[in-house]
């Protein structure tokens, strides 16, 4: 009985399989903000499909103020939704704010609120001629003093990032790292020098940037926000994301 040939492998048969395309690690989301404004944010970008890790470097502390003379304001300006709850009722008086996040709580407090466009700089005009009776309730430490009387309402405790961060750093995957103020910058800079990770840096304005670098800061990529608000925030991580995916 004659015996088949053996069967010759066809090209395809004998081709090895291509290599498989490492896939890039996905990146990890570090909030430094103190933890309720941090939880917030994290809940405003739950659609991006990030881990997030919590890790607060300023902790706010009330602290003694003359209520008496806040309840009498004619009006008030807020550069942070931090000093909001010093100030009180609103009972229908003006409030000046920052940027949408503290008119959001100056609403709710019962202020009639005019919002700013984000940042101290910008909301100068908002300043001019406003006469006397006006107050600026704030915390100890100021961005930028600004052409009403203030008052401290409120200290920012720096802290440690705690062990979640930590671990983090230490890791391979990139972290998003986005910075909210120019002292949150420099705090968290200086925590971070001995980082493994690489740092995807999101500064949300160009003072920030300035004072992460001033801090001896380093990062792989980073894009600074083109406004200086949380939504500012998420168009720069967006832009992060979407550079990724298109190497």
């Amino acid at each position: 009985m004659p015996f088949a040939a053996p069967m010759k492998p066809s090209p395809a048969m004998s081709s090895p399989m291509p290599p498989a395309i490492p896939t890039d690690p996905v990146p990890t989301l570090l909030l430094t903000r103190p933890d309720g404004a941090s939880r917030r944010f994290a809940t405003g970008v739950a659609d991006l499909g990030l881990a997030v890790v919590i890790a607060p470097v300023l902790r706010i502390v009330a602290v003694e103020h003359d209520a008496a003379r806040l309840a009498a304001a004619r009006g008030l300006v807020f550069t942070s939704v931090h000093a909001v709850p010093a100030a009180g009722a609103g009972r229908g008086r003006p409030a000046i704010c920052v940027g949408p996040a503290t008119a959001t709580a100056a609403r709710a407090a019962g202020f009639d609120v005019t919002e700013g466009p984000g940042d101290a700089a910008g909301m100068m005009p908002l300043l001019a001629g406003l006469g006397a009776g006006w107050l600026h309730p704030h915390g100890t430490h100021l961005a930028r003093v600004l052409p009403v009387p203030g008052m401290v309402v409120y200290d920012q405790a720096p802290q440690v990032l705690n062990n979640a961060a930590r671990d983090l750093l230490a890791g391979t995957a990139p972290v998003l790292l986005p910075l909210f103020s120019p002292r949150s910058a420099a705090l968290v800079a200086e925590q971070v020098r001995d980082a493994q990770a690489p740092l995807w840096l999101v500064p949300i304005s160009p003072a920030a940037d300035a004072a992460w670098d001033g801090a001896g800061g380093r990062a792989s990529r980073r894009v600074v926000a083109p406004r200086p608000d949380a939504g500012g925030i998420v168009a720069a991580i967006e832009t992060l994301l979407n550079a990724k995916q298109s190497i």
